[in-house]
């Protein structure tokens, strides 16, 4: 598998290179405010539609969660945009084994509470307008190899222009209390139901 790699030189610069992009080419990035649970790690559970979704969660969680950031990616991404390992990225580097061992390591990854793991359920990018987000079923395998002391939280972003001719980017949170036992439609279906929420908070804004 590919690992993520430590360089706080490069790091430091794209923390502050991301902040300045955003800032750059949008009008407004909202999120809400959210509390965790004190001593857990946290595993963020987003819809993906475009290159700029880790970016966005990456902000956040330097301004609000402040853990120390990864994010599951596909082996091109992490091969071709060569400074997301530097910023936390992993990947798995073949099928079968190779896949087992990446969602394995993302486990102890949360067993640590200093850490946040992104991760995009849906494998891939689809549309903003999609009306449901589809569950791979790696994600249980991810929580089913950790010691289950983390916070999921659900993210759901949305990009809209209104009167303004950058984009104004909103992503709605929401800190899951999740039952003894989870199982992936048991997930699938609560993300789905903070999906539709944020999708009518979403419509419901105007200039």
């Amino acid at each position: 598998m590919h690992r993520p790699r430590k360089n706080s030189v490069i790091y430091n610069f794209f923390s502050w290179y991301i902040s300045f992009i955003l800032k750059k080419d949008f009008s407004d990035f909202q999120y809400n405010s959210l509390e965790i649970k004190d001593n857990t790690s946290v595993l963020i559970l987003a819809n993906h539609f475009s290159w700029w979704d880790g970016f966005f969660l990456f902000y956040i969680n330097k301004k609000l969660f402040k853990k120390q950031f990864h994010v599951l990616v596909n082996a091109e991404n992490y091969k071709q945009v060569g400074f997301l390992k530097y910023l936390g990225a992993f990947a798995a580097e073949n099928k079968g084994k190779d896949v087992l061992e990446t969602l394995n390591y993302a486990g102890r990854l949360l067993d640590n509470p200093q850490n946040l793991v992104l991760v995009f359920p849906q494998g891939k990018l689809f549309s903003n307008h999609v009306n449901s987000i589809n569950f791979e079923k790696g994600v249980m395998q991810m929580i089913n190899a950790s010691q289950k002391r983390v916070s999921i939280v659900f993210a759901a972003t949305f990009i809209d222009y209104f009167s303004k001719r950058k984009p104004s980017a909103f992503s709605y949170l929401q800190n899951w209390e999740s039952e003894e036992y989870i199982s992936l439609q048991l997930l699938k279906s609560a993300y789905n139901k903070h999906y539709d929420h944020a999708v009518v908070k979403q419509t419901q804004i105007s200039e």
